[in-house]
């Protein structure tokens, strides 16, 4: 076993979006400070590295979904997945993260001390090997889905069916769908995009849904985010069109739920117009209110495109079995397919599936709250980086980690060594989890294991950015519910 003597000031799990955002951060803003990252795959990345179907690309507008101090300056609004994971690797570059990247390390176990104020992070190879990291300060930054392993349900007559299967979480490289007939399940965002980068080249594609999602048709290539980009200092440009963006993202949300009945019928409205006239808008009418579960948008409206073409189609039923040659439904209708695609939605998984230890007692995600978004409950010196669901999930990161080196440096200066959100109030709603906003099923199927809710500030996930950031940005460090071990005063104690 190889252990890591000296303690790190800050040890970060996941190389994603997250992690390199926390590392980028912790280089601007607490120069000096010793950190690494624990990456368990080969690079950097995370959901862009690991998933690899076609046309994957992010669902939410890039000028947002870019990080605060590093402009986004391509003029796509929805990037392509390599676009975006060159961007990471771009920013972590610039700030020279990579050295401090541990690569091919599984995290295990971490174990709080309170006597030594440290974390012990137990960790393994891609050989097996056995490491130990110590730190002073820990920074979950694993996301929320299982990298194993995806949701995917069992299906009756699965082994009858003669063709090939496929998760687009563990994509084939060498998958040719070319000629072939390829029925996808599912109605997310995988799905709507998986349907018209495989339409141009399979036979047909139909996108198989058990109930219909809000889909919105939005521009490829941001005009007038082009043109600012062209006449203004690239800093400014991006500033404005960041702040317009999430602006108008949260105005949409606002909107949804205020006038849920009249942003239904202006989706609707969309859709029909994007489709025509003789659409059965049935396959595009959900049953839940707008923003009840995450909105889907595509560019230029290329699903709506692929259905009008007549080389993609939407059928709205549930599956009675597999067969040889395709799915049956319970209508009785039989869709033929070569290839079958199960976009079924992610496996929530917190810490990496990780183990969480505080002076011998076992931490499980459910039992604690989030102080600020940030901290977890009643566990000192550690922080998960959760992602906004209603807007760009970077947002959050960006803000999350400024609070993070705004807390460590105010530490320092203090002479502390440990931080814990204490809840004297018992304010812990069991029944809502920190994704509650949300009513998808991946949630749903999650609600034992994810963090709690609280029914109060500080603990609150409240999903929204311009609520967040005066908070996180300026508010006080100390408010009575984030407790100190000074050890100043307790040095001062011990000599009297």
């Amino acid at each position: 076993m190889k252990t890591r003597n000296q303690p790190l000031d800050v040890l970060i799990i996941g190389a994603g979006i997250s992690g390199i955002g926390a590392a980028c951060h912790l280089t601007r803003q607490c120069p000096g400070k010793r950190f690494a990252i624990l990456e368990r795959r080969q690079e950097i990345g995370g959901t862009w590295s690991l998933f690899n179907y076609p046309g994957i690309r992010s669902d939410s507008d890039m000028y947002s979904f870019g990080f605060q101090f590093r402009p986004w300056t391509e003029p796509k609004i929805l990037a392509d997945g390599p676009s975006i994971r060159a961007y990471v690797n771009a920013t972590a570059a610039e700030y020279d993260v990579p050295r401090h990247i541990r690569f091919g390390r599984k995290v295990l176990r971490a174990s709080w001390s309170s006597e030594e104020a440290l974390w012990t992070v137990d960790a393994a190879t891609d050989d097996g090997e056995a490491e130990t990291y110590t730190a002073r300060f820990l920074i979950g930054c694993t996301g929320y889905y299982n990298y194993d392993q995806g949701y995917r349900p069992e299906f009756p007559g699965e082994k009858d069916f003669k063709g090939q299967i496929v998760h687009p979480q563990f994509w084939p490289k060498d998958l040719d769908y070319s000629g072939k007939r390829v029925v996808i399940i599912g109605s997310g965002a995988t799905a709507i995009t998986l349907v018209p980068s495989m339409a141009p080249d399979a036979e047909h594609v139909t996108m198989l849904q058990r109930s219909p999602t809000y889909i919105l048709s939005v521009p490829s290539i941001d005009k007038l985010a082009a043109g600012l980009q062209k006449w203004l200092p690239s800093k400014l440009a991006y500033k404005l069109n960041r702040s317009r963006n999430i602006l108008l993202a949260r105005g949409l949300f606002e909107f949804s739920r205020r006038r849920p009945d009249a942003m239904r019928r202006f989706l609707l409205g969309r859709v029909k117009k994007q489709i025509g006239a003789h659409a059965d808008m049935r396959h595009f009418t959900p049953r839940y209110n707008p923003w009840d579960e995450r909105l889907c948008v595509v560019p230029s409206g290329d699903l709506f495109k692929a259905i009008r073409a007549g080389k993609a189609s939407v059928e709205t039923d549930h599956i009675d079995t597999f067969t040889p040659d395709g799915i049956r439904l319970k209508s009785g209708q039989e869709l033929k397919a070569d290839i079958i695609v199960t976009a079924t939605g992610l496996q929530v998984q917190m810490l990496g599936g990780s183990e969480m230890v505080v002076d011998g007692k076992p931490i499980q995600p459910r039992e604690h709250m989030l102080y600020k978004g940030v901290l977890m409950q009643d566990v000192p010196n550690a922080a998960m980086i959760v992602g906004y669901t209603n807007i760009s999930w970077t947002l959050k990161v960006d803000i999350a980690c400024e609070y993070l080196c705004r807390l460590i440096k105010h530490m320092d200066a203090k002479g502390y060594r440990t931080a814990v959100p204490r809840d004297d109030e018992g304010c812990m709603d069991q029944n809502n989890t920190i994704l509650g906003a949300l009513s998808s099923g991946y949630v749903m199927r999650a609600a034992a294991t994810l963090p709690r809710q609280g029914t109060q500030s500080p603990w609150q996930m409240s999903q929204n950015y311009l609520r967040d950031v005066p908070e996180l940005r300026y508010g006080k460090i100390e408010d009575g519910k984030l407790r100190f071990d000074d050890m100043a005063k307790a040095a001062i104690r011990n000599a009297a």
